[in-house]
């Protein structure tokens, strides 16, 4: 079991509420069972990540149109997809795919994929955090570090991934000491590749960290050569099940 640098942490990750946040499936025309079952009643879903084409692409796509229409009048928060590239990305780019994502797709908010890490990193994450919230003042923003960065992004966004990656290092991973500051509505773990029979360890590894918002899932990257977040995990009716609810210790 992985261990956490901070007693609060684990004291308060105990009984959290949790619910799941999904990363992006495939193209609705790719993955139509995974886009229906997003609008199925009592499915605990914090937010859904429309990515079109790495972003909102150059037009508006019916199919997009009609999926985050039927999950935002179910009442499901939809995300854009705004790639930062670690940084490296312009800051003009980013604002206006995220004008075309709201334009377009009314979106509720963006997660910003491949987000820095690093210190300094965060003065232009927080100008773009800025203009976005300009552009929508309600937009909920997730940072998509998948791993812990520097505390100071936590005052800037009202979620960060921060673990994403395989079932192989999350079960020994630890939650940073910093984390037992903030409440687990802040954080999100994004998990491929956890068997079925390990998804009651996966659950409980994620409310000791203090991670409320979480995706796990049986598909794997097959050495990079796939996105493991673009078709629904074989447990899905499992793990919509046991979301929401506490597991005791």
């Amino acid at each position: 079991m992985p261990y956490l640098t901070s007693t609060k942490a684990a004291t308060a990750g105990t009984d959290v509420r949790t619910g799941l946040g999904i990363p992006g499936y495939a193209h609705p025309l790719l993955a139509p069972t995974e886009w229906g079952e997003l609008t199925r009643p009592g499915a605990p879903l914090h937010w859904v990540v429309l990515n079109v084409a790495d972003g909102p692409g150059a037009r508006p796509d019916p199919h997009c149109l009609e999926a985050a229409g039927r999950l935002r009048n179910a009442g499901v928060r939809v995300l854009g997809y705004l790639d930062t590239m670690y940084g490296a990305r312009g800051f003009a780019e980013a604002i206006s795919d995220a004008r075309r994502y709201l334009d377009w797709y009314q979106v509720d908010g963006f997660l910003l994929g491949r987000c820095p890490a690093e210190r300094v990193g965060l003065p232009e994450i927080r100008r773009t955090v800025t203009t976005l919230r300009a552009l929508r003042d309600d937009a909920h923003i997730v940072l998509g570090h998948g791993t812990h960065p520097y505390p100071g992004y936590a005052e800037n966004a009202d979620q960060l991934v921060t673990f994403s990656g395989p079932w192989s290092g999350y079960r020994w991973s630890q939650a940073a000491e910093w984390t037992a500051d903030y409440p687990p509505e802040r954080f999100c773990h994004f998990v491929h590749g956890v068997p079925r029979g390990h998804l009651d360890e996966a659950l409980r590894i994620a409310r000791w960290q203090g991670a409320a918002t979480i995706y796990f899932t049986d598909r794997t990257d097959r050495g990079g050569r796939t996105d493991p977040w673009e078709s629904m995990p074989g447990y899905w009716d499992e793990i919509v099940s046991r979301t929401g609810t506490g597991v005791s210790e």
